[in-house]
C-alpha cells in the first residue's frame, strides 16, 4: 500500500507524519544527545511555527486520527490472556446486591 502526501510517496512512517505535517519531526522530538542551547533553539522555533501556523495543532490531531484509523487492526491486535485460578474463582462482575 502506498502512501501518498501532498503528491509524494512516504517511504515509512516518519516521512509519512512529516510530509502530512510539512515539518521535520525531529523539531518536535528532539534529537538524542542535543544539548541544552540546541533544546533551546529547537523549541523556539517550534513555538514560531505555532505561533505562525495556527492550523497546525488540528492537522496533527487530523494525522494521529487517520493512522489510528488506518493502523487500528494492528494496533488493537491483543490476545487475551488466561486467567489466573484465582481470578477464575472470583464471582463475575454484575451478580452482586448493588447489580
Amino acid at each position: 500500500m502506498k502512501n501518498i502526501v501532498a503528491g509524494h510517496v512516504a517511504v515509512s512512517a516518519d516521512e509519512f507524519v512529516e510530509l502530512a505535517l510539512g515539518t521535520p519531526l525531529d523539531l518536535w522530538l528532539g534529537v538524542e544527545g542535543e544539548s541544552e542551547m540546541e533544546r533551546a533553539a529547537r523549541r523556539d522555533a517550534a513555538r514560531d511555527i505555532l505561533a505562525e501556523e495556527p492550523g497546525l495543532v488540528d492537522r496533527v490531531g487530523q494525522v494521529a486520527a487517520e493512522a489510528i484509523e488506518a493502523f487500528a487492526p494492528d494496533l488493537f491486535n491483543v490476545t487475551p490472556l488466561p486467567l489466573s485460578r484465582a481470578a477464575a474463582r472470583r464471582r463475575p462482575l454484575g451478580k452482586g446486591a448493588a447489580a
